[in-house]
């Protein structure tokens, strides 16, 4: 299982972004996760498609995009256009799950359910089969900087196991409180992505990327 590193947007230093983004790029970060808030979904809002557009040129990294909006399905094309390449919806946020899972595939993006803190995976019953990804917030989304969930570790072990019984193999990301110091105990409970912030951006970009491939690497060993 091979364990990844998504920078999240959401920390960025917006006055030097292009520096920022190749600094991540060429510390090994695997993807760049964007939170995408209307203010109505979660009392935030954040940025959306010209802000995706006008980086698109700086860097090569996947598109990881976390739909914290209400009614989602009136911008998955757009969001497609603006450069995503996967596209996760809350379960809390769609009339019609199923449909929305469909549209993402169909107009060529990976699709991704997220779930709240107090979201029950039972939501997740019918359509794991057909996600490439699973989203576990372990802090109530809305704001960076918050501090991790501990019930959180439960919540990824037992959406891996639904995943594994029913024959799926999505990846399980967590996104919240997440560092360096913290990781190993999510990768030993199931997960594979990880969103990073304050955890990434705060201080030497290269530094604290490298400080996540080398416990990936520690993981790694330890269970060949």
């Amino acid at each position: 299982m091979r364990m990844e590193l998504a920078p999240s947007m959401l920390a960025a230093d917006f006055g030097h972004l292009a520096e920022q983004l190749q600094a991540i790029e060429e510390a090994g970060a695997d993807r760049l996760h964007f939170d995408v808030m209307d203010g109505m979904f979660v009392p935030s809002i954040s940025f959306g498609m010209p802000v995706m557009t006008s980086i698109r040129p700086y860097t090569k990294l996947p598109f990881d995009v976390h739909l914290m909006i209400e009614d989602p399905d009136r911008y998955l094309e757009d969001f497609r256009d603006a450069g995503a390449y996967g596209i996760t919806v809350h379960a809390e946020a769609c009339t019609h799950l199923h449909r929305t899972i469909t549209r993402i595939r169909e107009l060529g993006m990976h699709p991704g359910v997220a779930l709240n803190p107090a979201t029950d995976p039972s939501v997740l019953r019918y359509v794991l089969p057909e996600l490439d990804l699973v989203l576990v917030m372990s802090v109530n989304p809305g704001f960076g900087g918050q501090k991790f969930i501990p019930f959180s570790l439960e919540k990824i072990r037992t959406v891996r196991a639904m995943a594994e019984a029913c024959g799926s193999t999505p990846d399980i990301e967590v996104d919240g409180g997440i560092n360096a110091q913290n990781v190993q105990l999510l990768m030993d409970a199931g997960a594979n992505v990880f969103v990073a912030g304050t955890s990434v951006f705060r201080g030497d970009i290269a530094a604290n990327v490298q400080a996540f491939r080398t416990a990936f690497q520690i993981w790694n060993d330890k269970e060949k």
